[in-house]
């Protein structure tokens, strides 16, 4: 989950690296470091804490001057975030130095080897293994770097994106992948390294994206030469044009990138289902579904794979798809999926999820199920991840990039896309009728207004946040579609201020949980007045009943919990089927005004990282 850097090129390199290690902070932020090579040595500096906290290391310890460079921000696997198990790390001559990002789960049995060799180690890094195993075998082979790091990644078990360079050959980087994102952007006589294009959208719009198991050697003025870690095959790069825009990774005036990215949904949701919902056509065209429409339509069930936010989004799509379509689902957290030898049959479709397309368990639940003979189908953000690429089939959601750790738009996005799956599934198999399919098009075609509606409501929620953050725990309920939201809610709470939440269906309130609810306890329900309403205003009064403060979420005009609840915060009317796209948006924005008055690094909360790269 760290975030890796290099320049090679004409330009100086520390401005580069140094931006954008700050654009790749999400994926990491306990520690950092960079190593530039000025013409005569490498000057190499790095410290634990944040890139600021890097970059005021430097002003008083070494030169940025020079060409060539690396840099690495970091999420703890290996050894404590301290400075010496920072990125990068030299090898024991000093001669060779390596940023990577992701896990070498057998460097203890190679560390034996090498400290038998004569090598000495001074962190506890699996990283600081890796280098020494690359210099061992370049120095008793006498081969290049680029083969010595192709043998040595031979050797080694794990996942890696790392990239590697020697003083005494300036002019070329090795770069190589398994697992972990690495994408290379490709200028004029310069070459940007990074875990994903952010750091080098400015400079190029050109990009190799690696796939897994391949090496670059990357040389200062010349052609990339690609090839296969295993068996040495040359590979031909296809350079991708990327769509990303500058302007959608600052933060445009918002104090935080997850206020801004809670605002972008009603542009976010709108841009996913752009060019796919024909509302007054009563059409949803979508390339991925239409070319398999027969392997939905025979599927016997459905199988979503997915983690975190996105494992939320898949309870949605639960409800949605089995409400629509008719077609059993079960959702796994892919974590889980992977280790417990599940029952897949050939007439399975697994729907893997994921924000960033590159969430290594959900990697591995894909390539179980496509072992097993299941189609998989994609639902991910990022252009030309390794989850785009490997799965037979998928849909974009379209969110454009996500930098807060804490997803917000990426849940609405992804309730989005599943949606318009399961509408048109429905309809071509005949699960739905013709008006109540147009009624539902016609909604989910008004869900980017009244998502911007609810959001008015920014100030009033903020007032609720204000009593509430001292809370030392909190109860999120909801039931049928909403409760995925309540567990969403909860999470968003947890992530980000660190109050203890959970979330639970309304109904299993008294077969646990009631317990814990006094006049201290906030219980935040989700009551939209559709569905089990009625049974939710019974769940409300026992609450009430136990002197436990509510916060209810409720369809505007609402009387009857208005009247029991202590807060209320209105949302639009909608179909139940689509209310969590607008009831999640108040549980936004109540997490984010909280952790905010509480002063906790919204966008970097301690001991997450966006991109979950490794097991």
């Amino acid at each position: 989950m760290c975030g890796i850097v290099g320049y090679i090129g004409h330009r100086e390199a520390y401005p580069i690296i140094i931006k954008g290690l700050k654009r790749l902070e999400y994926r990491g932020y306990d520690s950092a470091g960079i190593a530039l090579y000025d013409g005569a040595d490498i000057k190499l500096s790095k410290t634990k804490g944040k890139v600021d906290d890097l970059e005021k290391r430097i002003a008083s310890e070494i030169s940025t001057t020079g060409s060539l460079g690396i840099g690495h921000t970091r999420w703890a696997t290996h050894g404590i975030p301290n400075d010496i198990n920072s990125h990068p790390h030299y090898s024991n001559s000093g001669d060779l130095v390596i940023i990577h990002n992701g896990i070498i789960e057998n460097y203890e049995a190679l560390k034996k080897e090498l400290i038998q060799r004569g090598y000495s180690f001074k962190s506890d890094t699996d990283t600081e293994v890796l280098i020494n195993l690359i210099e061992d075998i370049k120095k008793n082979e006498n081969i290049k770097l680029g083969k010595a790091v192709q043998i040595a990644l031979n050797q080694v078990i794990g996942a890696y994106a790392i990239a590697v360079f020697d003083k005494n050959k300036p002019n070329e980087i090795v770069v190589a992948k398994l697992g972990s994102p690495l994408a290379i952007g490709v200028g004029e006589d310069e070459f940007f390294i990074a875990s994903d294009a952010s750091p080098f959208i400015e400079y190029t719009k050109n990009a190799i994206y690696l796939e897994d198991e391949e090496i670059a050697v990357i040389r200062r003025h010349k052609d990339i030469k690609i090839r296969k870690i295993q068996d040495d095959s040359l590979v031909n790069p296809y350079v991708q044009e990327l769509q990303m825009n500058l302007e959608e990774i600052e933060k445009g005036g918002y104090d935080h990138f997850m206020l801004k990215e809670i605002y972008e949904q009603p542009h976010a949701i709108k841009d996913t289902y752009r060019g796919r919902l024909l509302a007054n056509k009563g059409i949803i065209k979508m390339a991925g579904i239409d070319d398999n429409i027969e392997k939905f339509q025979n599927a016997s069930r459905i199988i979503v794979v997915a983690c975190g936010t996105s494992w939320h989004a898949g309870l949605v799509a639960e409800y949605i798809f089995e409400d629509l379509a008719r077609i059993p689902v079960e959702v796994e957290y892919a974590s889980e999926f992977r280790y417990r030898n599940p029952v897949i049959h050939e007439n399975d479709v697994v729907i893997a999820i994921s924000q960033s397309g590159e969430t290594a368990d959900t990697l591995a639940a894909i390539k179980l199920a496509k072992s097993k003979g299941a189609f998989v189908f994609g639902v991910c953000n990022v252009v030309g991840s390794t989850i785009a690429r490997e799965t037979h089939a998928g849909a974009y959601t379209h969110a454009g990039p996500e930098i807060g750790v804490a997803s917000t738009k990426a849940f609405t996005t992804q309730i989005t896309v599943l949606t318009l799956i399961a509408l048109k599934l429905a309809k071509a198999k005949g699960t739905i009728s013709n008006e109540d399919y147009r009624l539902h098009l016609n909604e989910l075609a008004l869900i980017p207004e009244k998502v911007l509606e609810a959001l008015k409501h920014d100030e009033h929620i903020k007032h609720i946040a204000s009593i509430y953050k001292d809370a030392k725990n909190c109860l999120y309920l909801g039931r049928g579609f909403n409760f995925p939201v309540a567990l969403e809610g909860a999470l968003k709470l947890k992530e980000i201020s660190y109050i203890h939440a959970e979330g639970y269906p309304a109904a299993e309130m008294k077969h646990g949980p009631i317990a814990l609810i006094d006049e201290n306890m906030p219980i935040i329900v989700i009551a939209p007045k559709k569905g089990h309403y009625e049974k939710v205003v019974s769940n409300i009064e026992e609450i009430k009943a136990r002197q436990g403060k509510i916060i209810a979420v409720v369809t505007k005009g609402d009387t009857s919990v208005t009247n029991l609840a202590d807060h209320t915060i209105e949302v639009p009317e909608t179909l139940e089927s689509l209310s969590p796209l607008v009831t999640t948006i108040p549980l936004q924005l109540l997490s984010y005004h909280i952790a905010v008055m509480l002063e906790k690094n919204v966008d970097q909360p301690r001991n997450l990282a966006k991109s979950v790269t490794v097991e």
